[in-house]
């Protein structure tokens, strides 16, 4: 990056570090740590709860997605503006009235403690787990600007943003949120704007929807059911619905959230702005990796974008064996780019004949450039088993840095390491919320002083952000993060659901029921994603329903026993 790209990411990181730290000065207790001493007005709440999904992890993973994907994946959020309307009819007055930290206390009240402790340990494991994947995203992005081991670089943003959530706590988070989606939403449309703005001259927006279309990508609608297709219509209004009701009504780094509102009626208009804005705004961050596609139909596209991975084949024995690959896909990148053209031309002409015989031959020259590159991946794997040969995580970051002018390269930089801050210290808030409240405070410390509590909630951050970051080293692993990311909640979420759904709906079922109900269920649902029944959305679906059922099966048979 450029001095000035430099310049830019420190000012607005600073400033917006600096503005949350000093609105969030001087916590005396618990309650203003965790949960901003519940002042937050509605736009603070709805911003703050979009920004703590909107993680780094979303804005340098979705556009690869779309970019190698298409659009489909927008079909995900479909639940969610229905998950929003039974959350606040049902679980906000619920854990209002009863002035919870956590939503796990509500359990104890309504079953007992072992339902309360295994439901709040349930979430610890996933939200630890994907807190970890957020502190790794930011540190691809340091890794590569300044071509150092990216464990440094997750080592470093895991310590930042350790420091900056134990000193400011909830109104430090929900404060630097609430500008950060400001900015954010801002470089979103610059970046949708530079992508259109660098095609040819004879490219429009509309053309490069055509070329995307015609090659798969703006597939945003399958109507088809399919139990093992991860995104399409039925999976995102049905397993959406439950995996978005459960992270919103259950997770403790959204409960956390608008928990921290004034009153019931904030908290649920704070929720839905977030049903009402979320769809558009991923739509429009796929739909920018949709257009980064288009432009490297008419630009040299790199064989793989991870240019760690490229540096390590460089200099291993196979150097030749790449160089060669490269030169071939290079010359199918330029048999593609006429096809393109081609295309291109038809579709100004309307010629159908001709626009049917462009999209066959661009598809024949797509799959060529497709196994070409298939072959480099075959190739680092050969040189190092451990390689990473994913690289949709690094596509929307290469172009940032290649092909965006100075200055906003560094804003587009810091929207991503602010949407990671904000992410990842949200995650932090919450895990050491969950611990004290449900586990120290509930089990060792009943009687300790609001000193005490506030002192432990900033040691329980420290502790589990060390957990984080060694979550972190070992992220590379698992592809594309966020659906990396999304595939962890569903193996907690239905479970985690089916315990709440049973404790608002299912009066005559005990805690004993539902505690070895969500035990097996969630036994089952290990075994169901290890066998790949299906995709991942329906375990949210299968998991929510086993609790439910298993838990009615079992308090029915005590029943009849006695």
């Amino acid at each position: 990056m450029s001095t000035i790209d430099w310049l830019v990411l420190a000012v607005t990181l600073l400033s917006i570090i600096c503005y949350g730290l000093w609105k969030s000065r001087g916590a005396k207790n618990i309650e203003d740590f965790l949960l901003a001493d519940k002042q937050l007005p509605w736009y603070h709440i709805g911003l703050s709860v979009m920004a703590t999904q909107a993680s780094a992890i979303t804005f340098i993973s979705e556009p690869g997605l779309g970019y190698s994907d298409g659009m489909r994946f927008v079909q995900f959020y479909f639940g969610l503006p229905f998950a929003m309307i039974v959350i606040c009819i049902t679980f906000i007055p619920i854990f209002q009235r009863l002035k919870v930290f956590t939503a796990y206390e509500f359990l104890e009240k309504r079953f007992d403690c072992r339902t309360r402790l295994l439901t709040a340990f349930l979430f610890l494991v996933q939200r630890g787990l994907s807190t970890g994947l957020t502190i790794y995203a930011p540190s691809i992005i340091l890794s590569t600007i300044l071509h150092i081991d990216i464990s440094y670089t997750t080592i470093l943003m895991g310590t930042l943003v350790i420091l900056y959530t134990v000193y400011g706590g909830t109104k430090a988070v929900s404060y630097t949120q609430l500008f950060q989606m400001g900015i954010i939403f801002a470089g979103l449309f610059m970046a949708a704007f530079m992508v259109v703005h660098l095609l040819p001259s004879n490219i429009g927006f509309s053309d490069a929807l055509h070329i995307a279309g015609k090659m798969g990508k703006l597939n945003t609608i399958d109507t088809k059911f399919d139990l093992n297709n991860r995104y399409n219509i039925w999976s995102g209004i049905i397993g959406g619905f439950f995996l978005q009701l459960s992270y919103f009504g259950t997770d403790q780094s959204q409960v956390g959230r608008y928990l921290a509102g004034k009153s019931i009626t904030e908290s649920r208009l704070g929720l839905i702005l977030n049903g009402l804005i979320k769809i558009p705004m991923q739509f429009l961050i796929l739909l920018i990796g949709t257009l980064v596609f288009s432009f490297y139909q008419f630009h040299p596209a790199p064989v793989f974008f991870n240019k760690t991975e490229v540096d390590r084949i460089e200099n291993s024995p196979y150097k030749e064996d790449y160089h060669q690959l490269e030169t071939k896909y290079k010359e199918a990148n330029t048999l593609k780019k006429q096809r393109v053209n081609d295309l291109v031309e038809a579709l100004h002409t309307d010629d159908q004949q001709a626009l049917q015989s462009a999209r066959t031959q661009l598809q024949e020259a797509d799959q060529q450039a497709k196994t070409i590159r298939k072959e480099v991946t075959d190739l680092m794997t050969l040189n190092n088993p451990k390689a990473d040969t994913n690289d949709s995580n690094y596509i929307f970051l290469s172009f940032i840095t290649r092909y965006l002018p100075k200055g906003l390269i560094g804003l587009l930089i810091a929207i991503i390491f602010l949407a990671a801050m904000g992410s990842t210290a949200s995650g932090l808030n919450s895990l050491a919320s969950t611990t004290i409240i449900d586990f120290y405070k509930r089990i060792y410390k009943k009687d300790g002083s609001p000193a005490l509590y506030l002192s432990a909630s900033r040691w329980a951050t420290i502790g589990w952000g060390i957990f984080c970051i060694v979550v972190a080293l070992y992220a590379s692993r698992l592809g594309n993060l966020i659906e990396a990311v999304n595939i962890l909640g569903s193996l907690f979420y239905g479970t985690i659901l089916g315990i709440f759904l049973v404790a608002f709906y299912m009066k005559q079922v005990k805690g004993r029921a539902v505690f070895y109900a969500a035990l097996i269920a969630e036994v089952l649902i290990i075994l169901i994603w290890l066998a790949n029944l299906m995709a991942f959305l329906w375990l949210n679906v299968i998991g929510c329903l086993l609790v439910m059922v298993i838990a009615g099966l079992i308090q029915g048979s005590s029943r009849a026993t006695k």
